[in-house]
């Protein structure tokens, strides 16, 4: 399926050089934050249902073309965040679902929807100390005499950007986290 809507965010997003956005989609009375990267390849959206602990990624490839079908356990639980029951004479379609979605994606981007990395720390969890989703500076290891991580280049990248990431692997940088919002500090790339 083609997301045509994501065409002239993009084209907006580019003549501003914003790489990452969020906005918002309902459905169903749901709220998701949905972001869109597109610092990398493919283009990603992530898709987060406020108030449930559930997020969802889709890829976006050449062309704004998405695959709309779902892993099945994240299919089941997209029912059951949306408040779905089984219905043999109407079944939920993730074709009906993206098209929807289609019709609501904004087509002017702002610089106050480009999300902060704790924003998008809420529904990544699948990185080294998820918990810790503040951005508290940088940790110089040439300095310690240390390396910096692979999982910690794996949350930089994820949080804060495929260049962010290069530049922490090339100059040997951590970037330190915390749970406590009052240490954050604001992001500047190293």
């Amino acid at each position: 399926m083609q997301l045509t809507g994501l065409i002239p965010l993009f084209e907006s997003m580019k003549s501003q050089k914003i790489q990452r956005y969020k906005f918002e989609f309902k459905r169903n009375n749901v709220s998701f934050d949905v972001i869109f990267f597109t610092d990398s390849s493919p283009y990603i959206l992530l898709f987060g249902a406020r108030g449930h602990n559930f997020s969802f990624e889709i890829e976006v490839h050449k062309g704004f073309r998405i695959k709309t079908m779902l892993d099945k356990d994240i299919y089941k639980k997209l029912q059951q965040v949306l408040g779905l029951q089984f219905d043999p004479n109407n079944k939920f379609s993730m074709n009906a679902f993206f098209e929807d979605f289609n019709k609501k994606i904004p087509a002017i981007a702002n610089f106050k929807n480009v999300p902060k990395p704790h924003e998008i720390a809420l529904y990544s969890r699948d990185v080294e100390e998820s918990h810790k989703i503040y951005f508290m500076g940088w940790l110089d290891n040439t300095i310690r005499g240390d390396s910096v991580t692979e999982k910690n280049l794996e949350k930089t990248e994820r949080l804060l950007g495929y260049k962010t990431y290069l530049t922490c692997k090339s100059k040997n940088l951590s970037s330190r986290w915390t749970d406590q919002e009052h240490l954050a500090k604001e992001f500047i790339n190293p």
